[in-house]
């Protein structure tokens, strides 16, 4: 018999596998990045649909297979695509979709799924700029946190705090030039 393994995930794409299964690319809190497949996702009926949409943050079971990781359960905790606005889901989609592109192997980072469930908590709470600032921020903190940028992060990861000239979306909206230069080369760097 297997061991299951339970952790929190971010839904960050799910690909269509067969008839009704799907494998998802999910950022855990305690593997890192990881494809699952789970069998009948697709249904209707399925219990676990609901904890595999693509933007979900999910309490997941997990069954390591031979080759790949199986899903054996899915709670939603919080479904993004629901809690945002277009804007807001547009720009979470684009963070999880270079996350998913950047990210390889499978390893423990807390940082990464800090920086990222952070940036999705804060993003209702923003204005558009601040959004903005918030979506740079968190791709240099995921640029830096995978070692292709050693600069300033702009405080702590899970630091998308506004309100004062000092803040973190503050100084980020100040040196939007400076950040979307660093980005585009950290990305250039990373070699997608």
């Amino acid at each position: 018999m297997r061991h299951k393994y339970s952790t929190r995930a971010l839904v960050l794409a799910r690909i269509p596998a067969g008839e009704e299964s799907i494998t998802a690319s999910l950022l855990t809190e305690d593997f890192g990045l990881i494809r699952a497949r789970s069998q009948g996702a697709r249904k209707g009926s399925a219990k676990m649909s609901a904890g595999m949409q693509t933007l979900s943050e999910s309490d997941v079971t997990l069954l390591r297979g031979k080759d790949i990781w199986r899903m054996a359960g899915a709670v939603l905790e919080t479904n993004w695509a629901r809690e945002l606005d277009a804007a807001a889901r547009k720009r979470a989609a684009r963070v999880l979709e270079l996350a998913d592109r950047l990210i390889r192997g499978e390893h423990a980072d807390p940082e990464l799924f800090l920086i990222l469930t952070s940036f999705l908590r804060a993003l209702p709470e923003r204005t558009e700029d601040e959004q903005d600032a918030a979506e740079m921020l968190a791709v240099l903190r995921m640029l830096h946190a995978l070692g292709v940028d050693a600069g300033d992060t702009y405080g702590e990861p899970d630091d998308y705090s506004s309100g004062s000239e000092k803040s973190a979306l503050a100084r980020a909206i100040e040196d939007r030039s400076a950040l979307i230069a660093r980005i585009n080369h950290g990305i250039t760097e990373s070699g997608l």
